[in-house]
């Protein structure tokens, strides 16, 4: 049975979310598909610079669980 906040996460397929790296680095997209160790596919995908505006374009981006600091969701 997922945790609360896997089922969160869950949840949110289909709905744009911003992932914050380790590395520091921000992404914004549309959330299409997770796992339970929170591996995430996303699409329609922006890199966001320090002051949140838009860094750079990605289309479908892959993203390693274990490389995610934090995942903000609901945002619209």
């Amino acid at each position: 049975m997922p945790s609360e906040p896997l089922k969160l996460l869950f949840r949110s397929v289909n709905k744009t979310v911003i992932v914050k790296l380790k590395d520091g680095s921000e992404y914004m997209g549309r959330l299409i598909k997770c796992d339970p160790t929170m591996n995430l596919t996303m699409t329609d995908t922006q890199e966001l610079n320090n002051n949140g505006g838009i860094k750079t374009k990605f289309g479908k981006v892959l993203i390693r669980g274990n490389n995610i600091l934090y995942i903000k969701t609901d945002l619209y």
